[in-house]
């Protein structure tokens, strides 16, 4: 006691405004059931590990903790599994109301012991202890009663949510119409109206109507008989019967808004309809429920999970899962990929003593190279890779490391990386490349090992002159061209046969799915083709005429990320995903790809002098367009290229080019790219007001196409470059022979990239495997032929 009482003028009692660790270590992935347990501060409340906490003693004298020691007790259980079956309210596995085919029914309790440790020597005082001090006795009492970080960040992300997804509060809801038609709806013996469908069945609550909804893509559903009743009667908002709960919670859908939204009035709305909400009980899918069966159900959820036989585990250093955190499957994909680059490892794992040592203890839980340190050394290290105990069930997993504050951090900010909802992995891994470099300001940046430089050559048709442009990109984005399918003869067989069994009321077997199949090639081929340019200001004739486009790579970078792009719309505006297999090759080899710039005898266009024509706009279709939901940017592009004939033109262009790796950015006209820069007015005193000089900041946006948030990474990352304008700037990409190996790839399973599930396979030791969040077996038919991101080193 005497020991204690010299620090009792450093201990404090965590308030409501307080971040208390104590589920995690802010350093590793130690925990209080891990073998040493964890130790929180009763000076800053941060947890730390027993490798951690007396380097955080050495940097803080901070002396005094909280050690916390729990362990887990398997109970048995005769009635367990009796009761009825779990429901699944959510799109992904292993999260609480999520699907998991594989797990073991078991009941546990915990023993949970607690000591007051003081350091340098640890020396322990038993808890509870009604000697010690007021002040130690009620820091305790607080820091094990207040919710935890890492709790609090969780609830932060599920506000808003309800089964998986973000609703909306319909426009439509405080002011629907409901007509007076005397229509009453009973409380059950529901019945399509147009046919004999009696589920799937949506009310709507304008006119009462009771109509089949949407058929989905393996024949079942509904005969789409309550969007028919949409095009015609303009009555927005239905609900799908048997949804509905007595709390007033139910699937709405709006037509016009086209998405599942919120009514906050559906009481007051079914009562119009007679119908007491008190009374309801649901009973039918919700859904995100019909779209995790039809997921279940499809041998593309099988194949990439690779659930049709029994992998075998693995272990150790390399071969540690992830807890998925409510949807975090993109994350957990992207980031085991990352860490089998050795640039990252070299990074974050090699360098992560050097890392934890220079940061601010008291900050590290938001510092992201310690994250991305912690992250490394977790999946890396092999520590929290173990085979399970002896005797334990054949599929017994290894629970993994749970990146939950990687995650809190790397997503603070983001509309949609900050909530738990799925997300797209391509997309995650710019935003995460775009923190990399963010964060390694005049440093060695791992993430430049995917940046490489596209070559742009475009020949104008009457003067032959030439122009080549370079631009930088980290993701070869290709589309698929499904009309270069090499089975066309079968896919056609099974369409006519599918077709032929839903107009007979039956369904196609999944299992006997033909996918169209396209090579690679013929992807690359879309994307390194010529096309012609229309409307292009020829600086040779300063005038507008035809020009021929090429695209071919500047630089081969040392890692080569592919995106599929499967992800597109239907005519109808419907998201969906390509339902596809392209043959993608172990080796790769794209020299014959390579741009060779302005070659002997071509002349090239002469430099834009003077204030270029401006293109003719027809503001009112701009407007359209952009209430429509499209970036002006890409309503310009649309305008533009349809020679202002109207919004029905502009929008099939937008259709059509909505995949396009420049869709968004700002418009330049073809032809007028070199004209003088000219900063953003509103732009240009934003990036001044961090502290940048005008220079800066011009030269700045000019990098970036007069983007704020790019312009000042921009600068930080240009640093030198500024400092020394006389010197010529360092080679920004990595160049080397343009052949390559597969090494991972990331798959996706479900419609659309805002649901479903992601794996990753990854090469290692000469083996395929696969990583399926917190399960990590070796894979015995890797599906590289249906994967989504594909990761190539060069050879």
């Amino acid at each position: 006691m005497d020991l204690l009482a010299s620090h009792l003028s450093s201990i404090k009692i965590p308030g409501p405004q307080d971040k208390v660790y104590k589920d995690e270590c802010i350093f590793s992935f130690d925990n209080p059931e891990s073998e040493t347990g964890l130790y929180v501060s009763l000076t800053s409340f941060l947890g730390l590990g027993r490798d951690h906490v007396e380097r955080y003693y050495n940097k803080t004298r901070h002396s005094v903790f909280l050690h916390m020691r729990r362990v887990r007790h398997e109970v048995s259980s005769p009635s367990l599994g009796d009761g009825p079956e779990k429901k699944i309210t959510r799109l992904a596995i292993g999260v609480e109301g999520g699907f998991d085919p594989d797990i073991s029914k078991k009941l546990f309790e915990f023993e949970d012991s607690y000591k007051i440790v003081i350091l340098p020597d640890f020396t322990q005082i038993p808890w509870p202890n009604l000697d010690l001090p007021e002040i130690v006795q009620k820091s305790v009492q607080s820091i094990l009663e207040i919710q935890s970080a890492s709790k609090l960040a969780e609830l932060e992300t599920l506000s808003n949510t309800w089964d998986g997804e973000t609703r909306v509060v319909s426009r439509y809801a405080n002011n629907l119409v409901q007509l007076d038609n005397g229509i009453k709806i009973p409380p059950s013996g529901w019945k399509c109206e147009k046919c004999d469908k009696t589920d799937n069945l949506w009310l709507n609550l304008t006119d009462g109507s009771i109509l089949c909804g949407r058929r989905f893509y393996d024949g079942s559903g509904g005969n789409n008989h309550a969007i028919e009743h949409y095009t015609i009667t303009n009555y927005p908002l239905a609900v799908k019967l048997g949804t509905i709960t007595k709390e007033g919670k139910g699937d709405v859908f709006s037509y016009a808004e086209d998405e599942m939204v919120e009514d906050p009035n559906l009481i007051e709305h079914m009562a119009h309809w007679g119908i007491n909400i008190a009374n309801m009980e649901k009973t039918d899918k919700s859904m995100i429920e019909l779209e995790l069966e039809l997921n279940k159900k499809s041998n593309e959820w099988i194949a990439l999970q690779e659930s049709s036989g029994q992998l075998k585990p693995v272990y150790g250093p390399g071969y540690t899962g992830m807890v998925n955190l409510g949807n975090s499957c993109y994350l957990n994909s992207v980031m085991q990929m990352l860490f089998n680059i050795p640039d990252f490892v070299r990074k974050y794992v090699n360098g992560a003593s050097n890392i934890f040592d220079q940061s601010n203890m008291l900050d590290a839980a938001d510092d992201f190279s310690v994250q991305m340190a912690k992250l490394g050394v977790g999946l890396v290290s092999g520590k929290y890779s173990v085979p399970p105990p002896e005797g334990s069930p054949h599929d017994a997993d290894s629970p993994g490391i749970s990146p939950l504050m990687f995650k809190t951090l790397v997503g603070r900010g983001h509309a949609d990386f900050s909530t738990k909802r799925q997300q797209d992995a391509q997309e995650f891994l710019l935003h995460l490349l775009t923190l990399l470099e963010r964060n390694n300001r005049n440093q060695t940046n791992p993430g430049d090992c995917f940046k490489f430089q596209v070559e742009e050559r475009v020949q104008c048709n009457v003067s032959k002159k030439v122009k080549y442009t370079y631009r930088a990109d980290n993701i070869l984005s290709l589309n698929i061209p499904l009309e270069a399918a090499v089975n066309k003869d079968e896919v056609s067989a099974y369409e006519a046969r599918k077709a032929e069994l839903e107009a007979g009321g039956k369904k196609m077997d999944q299992q006997a799915v033909v996918r169209p199949k396209i090579k690679l090639f013929s992807c690359l081929e879309v994307f390194t083709q010529s096309e012609i340019v229309e409307q292009f200001y020829s600086t040779a004739l300063n005038a507008k005429t035809t020009a021929r486009k090429s695209t071919r790579f500047a630089t081969f970078p040392d890692y080569l990320v592919v995106q599929l792009k499967k992800f597109t719309l239907r005519e109808d505006w419907v998201p969906i995903k390509l339902d596809v297999a392209v043959e993608m090759p172990d080796s790769l080899d794209l020299n014959a790809f390579r741009g060779r710039g302005q070659q002997p005898g071509e002349e090239p266009l002469p430099e834009l002098i003077g204030t270029p024509p401006t293109p003719d706009m027809d503001e009112g279709v701009l407007a359209q367009l952009q209430e429509m939901g499209f970036p002006i940017e890409a309503c310009k592009r649309a305008i533009f290229f349809t020679h202002n004939s109207g919004v029905e033109a502009a929008s099939t262009w937008i259709m059509e080019h909505i995949t396009d790796t420049d869709f968004g950015d700002p418009f330049v006209p073809p032809g007028m790219e070199s004209a003088a820069f000219v900063p953003d007015p509103n732009a240009l005193p934003l990036v001044m007001s961090m502290g940048f000089s005008q220079d800066q900041a011009v030269k700045a946006l000019k990098a970036t196409d007069n983007n704020v948030e790019r312009a000042i990474d921009w600068i930080f990352s240009h640093q030198e470059e500024l400092d020394t304008a006389s010197s010529p700037p360092p080679p920004e990409f990595k160049d080397g022979d343009g052949r390559y190996k597969l090494i991972a790839f990331v798959s996706h399973m479900g419609t659309s990239s805002m649901v479903g599930h992601y794996v990753v396979h990854i090469l290692k030791d000469g083996h395929w495997v696969i990583f399926n969040d917190n399960k990590v077996a070796l894979s015995e038919n890797p599906p590289k032929d249906l994967g989504y991101l594909y990761l190539y080193e060069r050879l």
